[in-house]
């Protein structure tokens, strides 16, 4: 098996271990679990294998009476606030055989439960083992605990997200500074760059351990060494963990096949990750449609075009929504993936052909019409096959994304998209003619343009649309325009004339965003004081300048600007595009930027060599196989330009792509502002 196919079907075979315990068994997941199960065949894999239901990981479900046997599925250490809830589910029910997976390794458990000497065998499963015994009620039952990394949602062929650590994300300023407190003021870090894995908080330092565990499972798995280079800082702690996993020494010895994986710090280009530039149909379908509870990536769509209901309260809660994860079919996953990676009017026009293609093969009484697609015109195509089941059947994953790129483009939020554009446009010239100061100053007439109480122009920006334009400025803000004390006292002070209009605009908001709720700590706007609001966007400002001294320590891809030249617009540089150019420069200088990390004697032997003679350093194009890995998540958009640039060099390197998440732009303020960083969730 080539590695590339492997890659494709390691996420099925990582679920295999689980299938084959679940015959005749109740099973509770969590959420990361469900959501990676989601993508990789969903429910009916499991259905299919034997499960009798499938229900949440919550201490409010339980098995029914004649249920005997369960089998749980956790992306969690197995203490604390997860091992209450599978006592409390087992409490509940008559079970007399017990399962549990988990995607932490033993390795890692023991970490979580302070425990430093290396043990032989399963020591912390096994304890496990006879609390579930004693949760069952008898100590003869049957309890069973093992690791199994279900992890991986595959998107497509050549992408794959970690939903277990979609919340991963490069440190920022304001973590250093909570990292720094807790040392001695002479052994405090100078920057992010100094950190090590041993001076991170705990339920990080486990986070980091699982992903090198996962990914050192996929190298297994696909029988594949690979070299690990990294590019900003909580890259390199990954990368220097992966490079000396215990467990990776034998398989690099062995393996027959050789890659290079690169992980790249979203925080260095947070510009491209916000800006709504991107002509991409499913960046538009994952940033305006709600989401599928429980997901971080999938959407719901609502399918009530494929019915004669009318729209009502009612008809909305019996009718289940459909979804983006459709891999019943070689056509459908083809279809998803154009829409993931063309521009949009490749794709809806992609959508409408698959569309009539469908319709003809079930002769349904189709009117072909050429030019603009529109979505009117994608709906009346699906309400053709309404009236026969059978047609239904056989083409509902490309009519789920049909409906998604049809409510898409008659949302009545996508106008805010082409308005977040035009600004971001605005905002990028202004950048090269002015100081960071005068730049904030053109957000001051958005944030006093309140939208009005009754019937608000729908491309009016929302308060979560203002933060990403804030995100998108200060992203740029280090590398443009003068700087100085001068310069620094005026931004200083237009800081605060922000914060005292968001406050009053934060304030008189009629409805709080899920964004503003987490920022504000409040639920509605009754509860959200002045005093409250104020705070709040301070803590925001204070992240906000972090973001602008991402780049500080970087020599070769410090800036992602390109400035007006009198002739040219000033333009934004993907920070990608500049490591992939460098990856695949034919002369593979080396780059100081992108830093190769090793494990083992042999490397620093190696490096010591290279002091008294010339030695060569390995470099990410040495092999036919390229991994990226994007820390904090990748774009849509981003996806097509990885494409472009490796189609354009014509280097014969296949490019496969994993990330923590695929991002919209709403997300970013979340992963700034909401996100405990330095102290995962990890279930405890």
């Amino acid at each position: 098996m080539l590695p590339t196919e492997g890659f494709a079907c390691f996420p099925r075979q990582t679920w295999e271990k689980v299938l084959s315990k679940i015959n005749k068994a109740v099973v509770f997941m969590d959420d990361r679990c469900m959501e990676s199960l989601h993508w990789t065949g969903g429910a009916s894999l499991l259905f299919d294998s034997g499960a009798r239901n499938i229900k949440q990981l919550s201490s409010f479900e339980s098995g029914g009476e004649n249920d005997p046997k369960a089998v749980f599925v956790v992306s969690t250490v197995l203490k604390g606030r997860t091992a209450d809830i599978i006592k409390d589910i087992i409490s509940l029910s008559s079970f007399q055989y017990c399962v549990v997976f988990t995607s932490v390794p033993h390795s890692v458990h023991l970490l979580g439960n302070n425990v430093t000497a290396d043990l032989e065998g399963n020591t912390v499963f096994e304890q496990f083992e006879e609390k579930l015994c004693e949760w069952m009620g008898d100590m003869n039952y049957t309890a069973e605990v093992m690791h199994a990394p279900v992890v991986f949602a595959p998107l497509t062929q050549h992408l794959h997200l970690l939903p277990a650590f979609s919340d991963l994300f490069p440190l920022l300023d304001v973590d250093l500074e909570t990292i720094n407190r807790k040392k001695p003021e002479k052994r405090r870090f100078g920057s992010l760059v100094d950190v090590d894995m041993h001076s991170l908080p705990p339920e990080l330092q486990i986070q980091v351990k699982c992903l090198a565990s996962a990914l050192n499972a996929l190298f297994e798995f696909i029988n594949t060494r690979e070299e690990s280079f990294s590019v900003g800082p909580m890259s390199r702690l990954i990368a220097g963990e992966l490079a000396n996993h215990p467990q990776a020494k034998n398989r690099r010895k062995a393996a027959q096949n050789k890659a290079s994986i690169v992980f790249i710090d979203r925080t260095l280009d947070l510009t491209g990750a916000v800006g709504h530039h991107g002509d991409n149909l499913a960046e538009k379908i994952l940033s305006v449609l709600p989401q599928l509870p429980g997901h971080v990536t999938d959407v719901q769509v609502d399918m009530l075009e494929l019915t004669h209901l009318k729209p009502t309260v009612d008809t909305q809660s019996i009718l289940a929504p459909g979804c983006l994860a459709q891999n019943q079919s070689a056509t459908t996953r083809l279809l998803w993936e154009t829409m993931l990676v063309a521009k949009q009017k490749e794709a809806v026009m992609e959508v409408r052909r698959q569309l009539v293609e469908a319709a003809s093969k079930e002769n349904l009484p189709i009117k072909m019409s050429l030019g603009r697609v529109t979505a009117e015109q994608l709906c009346s195509y699906v309400q053709l096959f309404r009236d026969s089941w059978e047609a239904l059947e056989s083409h509902s994953g490309v009519l789920q994304l049909g409906l998604a790129a049809a409510q898409t483009l008659r949302h009545p939020t996508l106008s805010r998209w082409d308005a977040c554009l035009a600004f971001e446009r605005l905002l990028l010239q202004a950048l090269g003619d002015s100081d960071l100061a005068e730049v904030l100053k053109q957000l001051l007439p958005l944030i006093k343009s309140r939208e009005s109480e009754t019937g608000s122009d729908s491309s009016e920006l929302s308060m979560d649309d203002l933060l990403v334009l804030l995100v998108y400025v200060n992203s740029l803000a280090q590398e443009v325009g003068p700087s100085g004390a001068e310069v620094d006292d005026r931004v200083e002070k237009m800081e605060k004339e922000l914060i005292g209009a968001l406050t009053l605009r934060l304030t008189q908001e009629t409805k709080l965003s899920p964004l503003l709720q987490d920022i504000t700590g409040v639920s509605s706007p009754e509860e959200l004081t002045m005093e409250r609001a104020h705070s709040a966007l301070e803590n925001v400002f204070e992240t906000l300048r972090g973001i602008s001294h991402a780049r500080d320590h970087l020599k070769q891809f410090s800036s992602v600007y390109n400035p007006s030249d009198g002739v040219h617009q000033a333009t934004y540089r993907p920070f990608l595009k500049q490591v992939l150019e460098e990856i695949f420069n034919p002369d593979k200088r080396e780059c100081a930027d992108i830093e190769h990390m090793s494990g083992g004697l042999t490397d620093l032997l190696k490096t010591g060599f290279s002091m008294f003679m010339k030695v060569n350093r390995p470099h990410p194009s040495d092999h036919p196989l390229l991994f990226l890995f994007l820390v904090g998540g990748v774009t849509p958009s981003e996806l097509r330009l990885i494409r472009e640039v490796v189609s354009s060099h014509k280097s014969g390197t296949q490019v496969l792509v994993m990330a923590t998440r695929l991002l919209k732009p709403c997300d970013v303020p979340h992963l700034l502002f909401n996100t405990d960083r330095l102290k995962p969730d990890i279930g405890v």
